[in-house]
């Protein structure tokens, strides 16, 4: 019997990366994780490979912005598993550049999947959250959303607006059984920047890369403990906070980054190439 034996987690933009890689370490502890993204054959494959590794899955092919995809996840959980005890809000979505060059569609994409979804699915879920004896909410921010980020304004704004809302949310259920927490990494070594890494602003390169097994392990340990916010690498996330405080400071240091990151950036893709 795991740690997370008898709970019933559900996990959105489960079909790889960081949602994948908790996913795992969820059913290693011996829980019940209910997979949510969009492509039905990756999630269909990873609650095969649970089934027969680690413990019990569910795929639950839904889009995000749905609000009845929602609903219908929820209840499928709960009537699969007699219950919700863990949500992890970790689907994301981004479309780089100016914002004047970007199409609006993308716009409102970003804010939709990194915004609108994970407070939709908080509101849906703390009913069923409510009747367990330890929940948890885990929202899945960014250092983004502690600095604003030029040519990711919109995606900045949306772990901006993901991290006041799991703040005030925090002390909303404050002495209840349900905690928030938020997880907020740097850049993670996925497709979600790696797939066209030309296009990440030099700035991010400049920061030390996680794995999505490292913030795994961050998200898992919020569901231990319900931390407030947990962020990987600790000295970006201070660098970050500084550099918003004071806007002056972070001008003046972000030129020094960006040459760093991008050098980082060169070194990465020839890398690529080498391989």
């Amino acid at each position: 019997m795991g740690e997370f034996a008898g709970r019933t987690i559900i996990i959105t933009g489960a079909s790889s990366g960081i949602g994948a890689a908790a996913a795992r370490q969820f059913a290693a502890g011996g829980g019940n994780v209910v997979l949510v993204a969009r492509s039905a054959g990756p999630l269909q494959e990873l609650a095969s490979e649970l089934e027969q590794t680690a413990g019990t899955a569910l795929a639950c092919p839904a889009d995000v912005s749905d609000t009845e995809a929602l609903r219908s996840v929820l209840e499928t959980a709960a009537t699969t598993f007699g219950g919700v005890d863990v949500l992890v809000n970790n689907a994301g979505f981004n479309a780089r550049g100016a914002v004047g060059e970007v199409p609006v569609e993308d716009l409102q994409r970003i804010i939709d999947v990194n915004l609108r979804a994970p407070i939709t699915f908080t509101g849906l879920a703390l009913p069923y959250l409510r009747k367990s004896a330890r929940a948890n909410i885990i929202n899945v921010a960014s250092i983004a959303g502690r600095v604003p980020l030029p040519h990711e304004a919109t995606y900045s704004a949306t772990k901006f607006g993901l991290r006041a809302f799991s703040l005030a949310m925090a002390e909303e259920v404050r002495g209840s059984t349900v905690s928030i927490s938020i997880v907020s990494p740097g850049p993670v070594e996925t497709d979600f920047i790696l797939t066209d890494p030309n296009s990440v602003p030099d700035l991010v390169f400049s920061q030390p890369m996680s794995t999505a097994e490292q913030i795994a392990t961050l998200i898992v340990d919020c569901a231990r403990d319900g931390r407030a916010e947990r962020v990987r690498p600790a000295v970006s996330g201070k660098l970050a906070t500084m550099a918003y405080l004071f806007p002056t400071l972070g001008r003046t240091i972000r030129p020094l980054m960006e040459r760093k990151g991008h050098r980082e950036k060169q070194k990465y893709l020839r890398g690529r190439q080498a391989d």
